[in-house]
């Protein structure tokens, strides 16, 4: 039991870590009015996530079909750290001189949660094919430039598509004092479009993909 507790903490942890390097990706992003230049910074995030090996739950979630049960208690543990990581460095923002960005992610997260829930379980979708590219790009290619270049290409696509990331709304969401039931709404179905799409594209790679 007591080794159980230290494992879940673990995930916990590493998903914390994962969410607050979100939150700083995300808050570059705000900072910034060239859109181009933004999304090229908030891959900082998910790159150093892969490179230390933080728990970020939708780079992980597509690999629930090549593990065992077990695995999703590490998917729920890093959820739940993810939202803390990212919650926390959102308010902690709105304690500095930067908290001006507040203004910028409350008119992103009025954009997102006036769309029709299809429309953002679709663009999730999308997000979620697009983030288990990038992260297993990083975790199968050899070569350096690889596999840094899938990450960066990947979530300045899924930016500048107006994708949805689950994780990276937590943090506008926070920094922008907007969270409510239909937010934690719309968070969910964000999660789930994520989910399926990263499992989409694993079912393709694990299926038929031989390197």
């Amino acid at each position: 039991m007591k080794k159980k507790l230290i494992k879940f903490l673990d995930f916990l942890i590493k998903g914390i870590y994962a969410g607050v390097m979100i939150g700083i990706a995300g808050s570059v992003y705000l900072s910034v009015s060239n859109h181009i230049v933004g999304s090229f910074l908030f891959a900082l995030g998910l790159l150093t996530i892969c490179m230390y090996g933080m728990n970020l739950y939708t780079g992980k979630i597509g690999y629930v079909l090549i593990n065992k049960l077990d695995y999703l208690y590490e998917l729920l543990f890093t959820l739940i750290g993810n939202f803390i990581g990212t919650f926390m460095v959102g308010k902690l923002m709105l304690l500095t001189r930067f908290k001006n960005i507040s203004k910028v992610a409350l008119e992103i997260a009025k954009v997102k949660l006036n769309d029709n829930l299809l429309s953002i379980f679709i663009l999730s979708f999308f997000c979620g094919v697009l983030m288990y590219i990038a992260v297993n790009n990083h975790k199968k290619i050899s070569g350096e430039i690889g596999k840094y270049i899938g990450i960066f290409l990947c979530v300045m696509v899924f930016i500048l598509c107006g994708f949805e990331h689950s994780i990276a709304n937590m943090f506008y969401f926070s920094v922008a004092s907007l969270w409510s039931f239909k937010t934690l709404l719309y968070v969910l179905i964000m999660v789930l479009g994520n989910s399926c799409g990263s499992i989409f594209f694993a079912l393709f790679y694990n299926k038929f993909y031989k390197n």
